[in-house]
């Protein structure tokens, strides 16, 4: 028996067990999947438990970067993304991977048919998965990333460690709060990028006021609810996505890392599809 598991605080809406437990079965491997609720006290007590009784795991909010000092290893992408969503265990020791961008991008794609190569791009949060992404947007040579966050700080340290990495891209920090600032964060951005935990609850307000989503601007959240602003771009005709396909993809690329076999990416796809109804 293989065990792999996803852990987060709270992990009760995951639907990676889903996708992950109708893979295992597509490719007959004997296995299961499970979520694991793990306080951030906790988390060392499970890093231990990993070692000797699964093979790999994810991880989502808010242990990311929590996750980092307990791993024997983690790939260079990851430690400059301060970020790790995939742990494989081998041999008693526990290494790192990021496949958050990989997902991301692949999800664009598939949504919009843009490449982030030379795009021009608008997170809205700077949390684990923005940090991620815009970290691995950057290495695939996107043109321009704006970072809308509460906290101008943190943004702007990201933004500096992109420039500083890779000159040649244009890194911008702005306040969420400031409308003004969200309009120059929004100038000539093709795709805006919903990374905040707004929408994880029903009665969650909209991150920004939806009407600062300029005309033909592309609208991805990363939540995999259609959140309130997600309904509001949707209402204005925007082309909007939501977070299932980042799901769907950086958790192929997470089996594939643990597996060594190509991910079912349609089997997956219509087990969350399934699980969304």
């Amino acid at each position: 028996m293989i065990k792999f598991a996803v852990i987060g605080d709270p992990i009760a809406h995951s639907l990676s067990p889903v996708m992950h437990n109708a893979a295992l079965k597509n490719l007959e491997l004997e296995g299961s999947y499970d979520a694991v609720r793990v306080p951030l006290e906790e988390l060392p007590q499970f890093a231990d438990y990993a070692r000797k009784n699964l093979n790999g795991f994810n991880i989502t909010v808010p242990h990311k970067k929590n996750i980092i000092p307990l791993l024997d290893e983690i790939t260079e992408a990851a430690a400059f993304a301060d970020s790790v969503n995939t742990v494989t265990v081998k041999d008693g020791k526990l290494y790192g991977d990021s496949t958050d961008g990989y997902g991301l991008e692949t999800a664009l794609f598939e949504a919009f048919g843009l490449p982030v190569r030379g795009a021009n791009i608008v997170f809205i949060g700077c949390g684990g998965a923005a940090h991620a992404a815009a970290t691995y947007f950057a290495m695939q040579g996107a043109a321009r990333i704006a970072i809308l966050n509460r906290s101008v700080g943190k943004a702007e340290e990201l933004a500096e460690k992109l420039k500083a990495k890779y000159p040649a891209i244009s890194a911008e920090a702005f306040p969420i709060s400031d409308p003004e600032a969200v309009k120059q964060a929004m100038t000539g951005a093709q795709i805006a990028i919903q990374c905040t935990s707004l929408g994880l609850k029903p009665e969650d307000p909209a991150p920004i006021p939806p009407e600062l989503l300029p005309d033909g601007i592309c609208y991805y959240d990363t939540i995999y609810k259609r959140t309130a602003l997600y309904q509001a771009a949707e209402a204005r005709g925007l082309r909007c996505a939501s977070g299932l396909g980042m799901l769907l993809h950086q958790g192929a690329r997470s089996l594939e890392i643990w597996t060594g076999r190509k991910a079912p990416v349609e089997v997956m796809r219509a087990a969350l599809e399934n699980a969304g109804r």
